[in-house]
């Protein structure tokens, strides 16, 4: 009963069948040997009314129990009844309760404080947790109350029999934990303090007393009882009497010393043990505890010893240090100083103070403690001058709380932890922690829920998520499960998925994440604290540095950056490929910012993000002026505002433009859902259709669509037709793109109705073109060649020369269809003059690539390769891989009409997996069918019969079985 209820009989557990017999059997073990009346049973089982039933239920449940009582071999007479109830009969060894009360008696009739202690130790030994931990009844938890309160008085009990027989050092840390679960006791506080005080760490002992002291004062409005005062001023004198009795394990054979007349010994015979309770379930961190590990052991002479563990709020630094310092805690004999400087706290700790409690920890007390900090510091140093001690200072916010506390010898070393980067601190290395791995967080909550997180392996997953993998976090969620047995992880999660409800849910007693981050933004100036909130706005992607000066409306916002930095409450995390710093906040963080600019007005808020957005714009554009020629996807500027970076950031960022547009690949997806979830239609599509030509470029159709169609939805609702007709004819040609020729027709004819209802001519010109596209491909030649020379007449009379040039070439491959070889070639031979005087050398290779089939059709194979390899050459120097692939099936054609296996297969291979690559199924599907044919002519058939039927399977995919040969088909604009 004392933990969660465990029966079991001769080594076999006892299978309780539901939540009413687990409560018929706590009720009868809690007043075991004693009739236990129904009336009581009934009451324990219904909270509240009963049924009209419930006698009867309970009598089902004692029957239910019984048989698997029996199922174990339990004898019949166990639980007997009687007139008024049911009795269970134990002996006392056989239930916990029992044989805790047998110990307790014993302890009490014991003389010898020794015995009493070993009796109340045994006492102790039966309790697995708060008592019926997993039993859910009002009536039982008034039982269980009392048992708790009767455990913590016996442990109480047992630590103060224990101070007194000189343990004081093994009793410290059950007496922290035991102060810690009973704030307001003062009788623990007090053993606690004469404990720490007998093991040379006044220092720790006066910290206890100012904690209770002001605890009482602020949560009581009353002060510490006179004997605890009493105490802290003999400490402050220290009273001789204080001193500790001799162990009584180290002299069996003499009885202890009062502690009142004990001999206090040399002044440094014990050494200072002042390290905080170690993390019982410390997970992971093998990194940074192997880097610490090395400093600690020595093994690292040639540099500093002193390391400096900086992290956010809530990551696990001090547990880290902790827990470092007490493995190495034996290369240091003279000891261990822990000193906590309270850097986030309303009132951080001055290094003269902090000095101070460590001489007196060092047994300098009273008027031998100089009043100056240079005077302190000095002593301080010569009295580590000759010892080997662990120096741990705990939470540090600046260089200047630190540098006084810094021990010259060599034999010494220093932990610090502190939420800023103290880059000050001369030859110190610096340990950046971040949150835990994955697996290291599953075995942290694991380790603390138990079981539960196997039994819901996919809520504890999802619990981990929006934990973020912060151990403080992870923390507070696992104690919440702790504490309330009867909640599935699904509960929980639930609770905390709401990422508005995350911050309040994620809070227990005195833990919160919320708090913690806000001690963080209390040490901050307030245009760090105002660009974190708009960061925060940004939603949850890695940014460039670049974007926390428009945010601000300033030109350069590298120094507010450095500070949130330093803080840790913005995480570098890499540098991309083309060199640029790149920034995050954790998901919590990122929450608690936007919390903090909640009180900001709504319109600075959105002109923050306006600002932000049309410097995106401008890099987008920027960056598409670099690409290879966007044809029929180029847009004319809508009104959208732009923003320009300084001119030296520009040009270093877009001397890769397609490195650019890889590393911000997310963010222009950001870019358009933050603009659609704040309203600005124009700048969502804007963003949307300048980065089609990317998206083309590196076949990312899933991009494109996802973009498009949130821009799209944004445009319709605001009536915006300019934006949607280019968003349609954007969606168009990816439709043509991925075969899907039905959809691209009604996106181009809904293009089509707004251009012209809106008089937008060049729109107009680029719908009709793409419809012009469809209708080659799937056959319709006289309507293609129609729709065609009407978007050339439109292109013509709007003098757009590069619109020209593209449906010329789309002319010239239409009249070669058609046989009209002649005019072809003067179509084609016009593409070609207007590309390369307007200097468009992507379009210059489209239109030799198209040439080359009217060279191969009159019987002038080298001179079509020339064309190809010529193209191929240009496409694969602006790395535009899907051209290149085109090319390459021209290639193979050309090759495969020579009967050229060797050399057709090859170009055909490489062709079929570049579509491959980009799921272009229709085109893989005619390479597999050349080689396929070219296998069957050189009489190879079962590799025929293999490519011809990969092509098959191919063209089923896309619904088109009755391909044979290679099909026309839409290509790069």
């Amino acid at each position: 009963m004392l933990g969660p209820l465990h029966a079991q009989i001769t080594g076999r557990e006892v299978r309780l069948d539901g939540p009413r017999q687990a409560k018929m059997l706590a009720a009868l073990l809690i007043d075991a040997n004693t009739s236990v009346a129904v009336e009581r049973l009934v009451a324990v089982m219904w909270d509240q009314k009963a049924p009209a039933t419930a006698v009867r239920q309970v009598q089902d449940a004692l029957s239910g129990l019984r048989r698997n009582l029996s199922a174990c071999g339990a004898p019949g007479s166990l639980i007997s009844t009687r007139r008024a109830g049911y009795e269970i009969h134990l002996a006392p060894d056989q239930l916990d309760l029992l044989e805790f009360d047998h110990e307790r008696r014993l302890a009490e009739r014991h003389t010898a404080p020794f015995e009493t202690a070993a009796a109340l130790r045994r006492a102790l030994a039966c309790w697995r947790g708060n008592a019926l931990a997993d039993i859910s009844s009002r009536v039982l938890e008034a039982d269980a109350t009392r048992l708790n309160v009767q455990r913590a008085a016996t442990h109480k009990q047992c630590l103060a029999v224990e101070l007194g027989l000189g343990r004081h050092r093994e009793v410290i840390e059950e007496l922290t934990a035991l102060l810690g679960e009973h704030p307001y006791d003062e009788q623990v506080a007090e053993h606690l303090i004469v404990a720490l005080y007998r093991c040379r760490r006044q220092g720790e002992a006066l910290q206890v007393y100012e904690r209770l002291r002001r605890t009482l004062a602020d949560e009581l409005g009353v002060d510490p009882t006179p004997p605890l005062q009493a105490l802290h001023q003999r400490i402050l004198t220290a009273d001789p009497a204080l001193a500790a009795p001799v162990p009584v394990n180290a002299l069996p054979d003499t009885p202890p010393q009062s502690p009142d007349v004990a001999a206090a010994g040399p002044a440094m015979a014990m050494p200072v043990r002042q390290l905080p309770l170690d993390v019982a379930d410390f997970v992971g961190r093998a990194e940074a505890l192997a880097e610490l590990a090395r400093l600690l052991d020595g093994s690292a002479s040639d540099r500093a010893r002193v390391a400096v563990v900086v992290g956010g709020p809530g990551v696990g630094k001090s547990c880290l240090v902790t827990h470092a310092a007490r493995l190495a805690s034996a290369h240091f004999p003279d000891g261990q100083l822990y000193l906590n400087l309270a850097a986030t706290s309303h009132e951080p700790r001055d290094p003269g103070l902090m000095l101070a409690e460590a001489l007196r920890a060092l047994s300098i007390t009273g008027s031998a403690i100089p009043k100056g900090l240079a005077e302190r510091s000095a002593l301080y140093r010569s009295l580590l001058a000759d010892r080997r001690m662990l120096v741990v200072l705990d939470d540090a916010g600046h260089a200047d709380q630190v540098l006084p506390l810094l021990p010259a010898a060599h034999g010494c070393a220093v932990l610090i932890t502190s939420r800023t980067l103290l880059t000050q601190l001369p030859g110190a290395q610096h340990i950046d922690l971040d949150v835990l791995s994955p697996a290291e967080a599953r075995e942290l909550f694991t380790g603390i829920v138990g079981r539960r997180a196997e039994r819901e392996p996919a809520e504890a997953d999802a619990i981990l998520n929006c934990c973020g993998n912060l151990p403080l976090a992870i923390r507070i969620a696992s104690g919440k499960l702790t504490g309330r047995p009867a909640w599935s992880l699904r509960v929980l999660r639930e609770r905390i998925e709401d990422e508005s409800r995350r911050l309040a849910e994620l809070r227990i007693g005195d833990l919160s994440v919320r708090a913690s981050v806000e001690l963080s933004l209390r040490l901050l100036p307030a245009d760090a604290v105002r660009a974190l909130g708009l960061l925060g706005l940004l939603g949850a992607h890695t940014l460039p540095g670049w974007v926390v000066g428009p945010l601000l409306d300033r030109s350069d916002g590298d120094e507010v950056l450095d500070t949130l930095v330093d803080a840790s409450l913005v995480r570098l995390t890499a540098t991309d490929a083309i060199g640029q710093p790149r920034y995050r906040l954790h998901d919590l963080i990122r929450t608690c910012a936007v919390e903090s600019a909640a009180p900001l007005p709504t319109a600075d808020k959105q002109d923050a993000i306006i600002r932000v957005l049309s410097v995106w714009l401008d890099l987008v554009e920027r960056g598409t002026d670099r690409l290879p020629a966007a044809g029929l996807l180029a847009a004319a500027p809508g009104p959208a505002p732009r923003r320009s970076l300084p001119g030296a950031v520009v040009d270093r960022l877009m001397a890769d433009a397609f490195g650019w547009f890889d590393a911000e690949r997310n963010n222009l997806l950001g870019a358009v859902k933050l603009a659609v979830d704040w309203g600005l239609d124009e700048l969502a599509w804007e963003l949307a259709a300048g980065t089609a030509t990317y998206y083309d470029h590196r076949c990312l159709y899933q991009d494109w669509q996802h973009g498009h169609q949130l821009a799209l939805e944004a445009t319709e609702s605001a009536g915006n037709a300019r934006g949607s007709s280019v968003l349609l004819r954007g969606l168009g040609q990816l439709h043509i793109y991925q075969d899907e020729f039905d959809r691209a027709t009604r996106a181009l004819e809904s293009s089509l109705g707004l251009c012209q209802s809106g008089g937008d001519k060049r729109g107009e010109a680029l719908s009709v073109a793409m419809l012009g596209t469809v209708s080659r491909v799937q056959g319709r030649d006289d309507e293609a060649l129609e729709r065609v020379e009407h978007a050339l007449d439109i292109a013509i009379a709007e003098g757009d020369r590069h619109t020209e040039a593209q449906l010329s070439c789309s002319l010239a491959v239409l009249k070669l269809m058609q046989g009209k070889t002649d005019e072809a070639e003067s179509w084609f031979r016009r593409a070609l003059s207007q590309a390369s005087a307007l200097g468009d050398r992507h379009r210059v290779a489209v239109v030799l690539r198209r040439f080359s089939r009217l060279h191969d059709r009159r019987g002038d194979p080298d001179e079509a390769l020339r064309c190809l390899w010529q193209a191929a050459a240009t496409f694969e120097e602006l790395a535009d891989e899907r051209c290149v692939a085109y090319t390459l099936l021209e290639v193979g054609r050309v090759y495969a009409g020579q009967n050229d296996r060797h050399r057709a297969s090859p170009a055909l291979e490489r062709a079929a997996g570049l579509f491959h690559r980009h799921g272009d199924r229709q085109d893989e599907a005619t390479c597999w069918q050349l080689i396929g044919d070219l296998d069957a002519a050189a009489g190879i058939h079962h590799m025929a019969r293999q490519h011809r039927e990969r092509a098959l399977q191919l063209w089923r995919t896309i619904g088109d079985i009755n391909q044979t040969s290679a099909p026309a088909r839409p290509s790069s604009p």
